[in-house]
């Protein structure tokens, strides 16, 4: 495919929304990047953090006070409207509205701290407030896209992976975070089939990496840490490549690696080699690339290496919409804020264990992921003994 390619009217047909996921196991698919309502924003992990991690419900009975400020007086006209529209008769005797046990005073209304808490029942009679649930509504969970039990890996006499057992699931970003060497790499390189394991079993949508591998890998999207791209290709050429690679026609090729190329900046540098890109620009390629045939996973080590600010932003909110379509995203950092920030789901592996994993609320308690990461990792070591740094030479 040549730089002009490109610039073909029909390069930009159609748009990222259009692409669509491979079909469910039930038939039916899922579109991307269309922000449907039906998921949580996944990305939004200040939300989720507020709802999964500060479990801090009120468990006091409400004061006579706080009934009385939700429920307006008998005898005032906010009042009387309100039996006038709730149709209920006064007790002349009580000088105060009587209504059923268990009735709102407002038809439609929920009563007191009903409001707050969002019970569907009522004050019993004679109380002067209701107990605010601790619970939260039950949310279904996701089917495991992605398993792994008991994996071991060793190089020699080093036990890089460590009986890894992983659960990830559908429309998530999991992270998978840990220090220089604890095996994260290893870990992903097992996960998708570029390493086979010394023990362990790996599945991706109930298909076995090692005994199914063609349906298993026609399911993922895989960006591996050491980038060993085709450079002498151009960007086009690279991204069209891919894609026929993958089983697309030329028309949807070229659609939509104008698609991806508009949204990682990529548009004027598609003619060229990718020998001659920054660092950041090869990531960038090679993760658009690894997203041209609209994988159900993704498994991306490192993305954000060597990628300038405003490109890990667009890069996250690209992976925001892909999860927000059905997709499921792995990938590993070092930058503990970016992880969670973006992840809502996160493992702490050090020295080839899985010392923490859980939602990201779960895994990091009331503290920041990286106080978490340090106090698993083994603290901040203090070099005591480098006095000389001090005596300055010259």
């Amino acid at each position: 495919m040549s730089a002009g390619t490109t610039g073909n009217d029909d390069v930009y047909s159609t748009s990222d929304a259009t692409w669509t996921v491979d079909a469910d196991d039930d038939g039916t698919t899922a579109a991307q990047g269309t922000g449907s309502d039906d998921h949580d924003d996944t990305g939004d992990t200040g939300a989720h953090d507020a709802a999964a991690g500060d479990d801090m419900t009120d468990d006091r009975t409400g004061s006579a006070t706080t009934a009385a400020a939700d429920s307006p007086p008998a005898g005032s006209p906010s009042g009387a409207t309100n039996q006038a529209r709730s149709g209920k008769k006064r007790d002349k005797r009580a000088g105060r509205a009587t209504r059923p046990q268990g009735a709102a005073a407002n038809p439609g209304e929920p009563d007191g701290q009903e409001a707050r808490s969002g019970s569907g029942t009522s004050a019993p009679a004679g109380e002067t407030g209701t107990k605010r649930p601790t619970g939260r509504p039950a949310v279904t969970q996701q089917p495991v896209v992605l398993r792994a039990h008991g994996l071991v890996k060793r190089y020699g006499q080093t036990l890089a992976v460590d009986d890894v057992d992983l659960e990830i699931r559908k429309g998530s970003i999991f992270g998978v975070v840990g220090p220089n060497g604890a095996g994260k790499t290893t870990t992903l390189s097992v996960l998708t089939g570029l390493l086979r394991p010394d023990a362990g079993t790996v599945t991706v949508l109930d298909h076995d990496v090692w005994s199914d591998p063609t349906a298993a890998k026609r399911a993922m999207g895989v960006l591996p840490d050491r980038l060993r791209l085709f450079d002498r290709l151009t960007g086009a050429q690279m991204l069209f490549y891919s894609a026929t690679l993958h089983g697309l026609d030329g028309k949807t090729a070229r659609s939509r690696s104008a698609d991806l190329a508009e949204a990682f900046g990529l548009g004027d540098a598609l003619g060229r080699p990718v020998a001659d890109y920054s660092m950041g620009m090869s990531k960038k390629i090679a993760l658009a690339a690894t997203l041209i045939h609209s994988p159900r996973v993704l498994v991306l080590d490192e993305p954000f290496e060597s990628v300038d600010p405003v490109s890990a932003t667009t890069i996250t909110d690209i992976l925001r919409r892909y999860t927000a379509g059905g997709g499921t995203v792995v990938l590993s950092s070092h930058s503990m804020e970016l992880v969670q920030r973006t992840c809502d789901s996160v493992a702490i592996i050090v020295g080839g264990k899985v010392l923490a994993a859980g939602t990201m609320a779960q895994v990091r308690g009331r503290r920041s992921l990286e106080d978490k990461f340090v106090e698993l990792a083994g603290g901040r070591p203090v070099a005591e003994s480098m006095e000389w740094l001090h005596s300055f030479s010259g």
